[in-house]
């Protein structure tokens, strides 16, 4: 059973997770829109107050296992304060293209900004678009990297499918997400220092909602099996993933195979 399946199909009406809660299925992208509008402005700031500044390593980690080249073509996907397409901009160089995407405009006019405030970065380039139903044709990046947004789409077995069809035959996608802990000692500091995190967010942007859901949303995620095994029923070949901070987070990986 994929992880979508276990929506709550009780009622005329399904639901899903949003956080802890259930909310009806086409209802919670317009509540992660919310979330994501009310924190735009704060996330860079926030990003290293919750993990202490380790984001920035693990994100060159998860740009190393890209394994991106020049004149490669790739989809930042969520990517929404475009920490990613700034690093993966130089990589393919001026004969490689990358296209930061985003569902939420408040997010992609953040990136976009950043980005555009550099002013030699001429290899990007800008869309909204929705994970589940991408507005690319098919065979169209040789890579494409989400990082921290799968667990935020309402229906993930549906995104990757999404994200196998518009990879290139012998291209890659790669998936950064928080995941599950393995020692017990690890999980439980992790879990009471997560707590704090809406606290932060209180202090820093007058909002601690969003963060009580972003936290949820983590606990709520598949675990790294899990996700190995949508990837697979997405169609991928040769999957795997690289634990990060004892599983804290993991970067999974999976290929389209070359016809």
């Amino acid at each position: 059973m994929s992880y979508n399946a276990s929506m709550n199909e009780s009622s005329n009406n399904k639901t899903t997770d949003f956080g802890y809660k259930e909310v009806p299925v086409d209802e919670k992208a317009e509540h992660v829109a919310n979330v994501f509008h009310s924190v735009a402005r704060n996330y860079d700031i926030m990003n290293d107050i919750m993990s202490l500044g380790s984001h920035r390593l693990i994100k060159k980690f998860t740009v190393q296992l890209t394994a991106l080249r020049p004149g490669q073509t790739v989809l930042d996907l969520a990517g929404g304060t475009g920490d990613f397409s700034l690093q993966f901009s130089p990589i393919v160089g001026s004969k490689g293209q990358v296209v930061l995407a985003d569902i939420n405009e408040s997010m992609l006019r953040v990136g976009r900004d950043r980005i555009i405030d550099k002013g030699h970065l001429t290899n990007i380039s800008y869309s909204l678009a929705d994970a589940e139903k991408l507005p690319f044709s098919a065979d169209s990046f040789d890579c494409i990297c989400i990082a921290y947004g799968l667990r935020n789409v309402t229906d993930k077995d549906a995104a990757l499918r999404s994200m196998f069809k518009v990879t290139k035959p012998g291209g890659r996608v790669v998936v950064l997400e928080f995941s599950k802990p393995h020692k017990p000692l690890v999980s439980k500091a992790y879990d009471l220092y997560s707590k704090l995190w809406p606290i932060a967010g209180k202090i820093i942007s007058g909002d601690s909602e969003s963060y009580q859901y972003l936290v949820e949303s983590i606990r709520m995620h598949p675990d790294q099996e899990t996700l190995k095994s949508m990837f697979l029923d997405a169609g991928f070949q040769r999957c795997e993933y690289h634990d990060v901070m004892d599983g804290i987070c993991a970067v999974h990986i999976g290929y389209k195979d070359a016809a």
